[in-house]
């Protein structure tokens, strides 16, 4: 099988970023980030790569807000306030030229004829959504502010996107 610079360029980023990314840490693939600004208060980023919907990194944020609050023995928390992007990259593959052709020679005189054609290269546009979260975290309900039940929303994302 011959493999074009082109072909294995694909391959070879398929394997790199095949999928959505997972729930996990930030790494190359993406991934969510905290940040503690105070005993009940967190920062919490998600960046999915560019198989990720925005809905799933929208989840994956309340899924570590949950579970931030859980960990610090809050039972619930509020978002302060949310910032909802998308980073767009293209990558754009080199072109290439095959070239056919025959000479014959007729006496003193030497004729080619030819033909060569040109591929342009594919451009691949990506889009890579962030989300990011400002969290303030209650030990019990306060009345009159909206909160997400911490473990009720741990187990509901969890459930959606099959996790452990």
């Amino acid at each position: 099988m011959k493999f074009t610079t082109t072909s294995l360029t694909l391959v070879l980023l398929s394997f790199a970023v095949g999928c959505a990314t997972p729930y996990q840490s930030t790494s190359f693939r993406g991934g969510y980030s905290d940040t503690q600004l105070a005993p009940d208060v967190f920062r919490v980023y998600f960046r999915g790569n560019g198989y990720t919907a925005m809905e799933r990194a929208q989840d994956f944020a309340l899924l570590r807000a949950a579970e931030l609050a859980q960990s610090h023995g809050f039972s619930c928390f509020a978002v302060v306030d949310e910032s909802s992007s998308t980073s767009v990259q293209t990558f754009t593959t080199p072109g290439q030229s095959y070239t056919s052709g025959s000479g014959m020679v007729t006496g003193n005189f030497v004729t080619y004829s030819g033909q060569t054609m040109y591929y342009p290269g594919q451009t691949y546009t990506f889009h890579k959504p962030r989300t990011g979260l400002l969290i303030k975290c209650f030990t019990e309900k306060p009345e009159h502010i909206y909160t997400f039940d911490a473990a009720f929303l741990v187990h509901s994302l969890k459930q959606k996107y099959r996790l452990k």
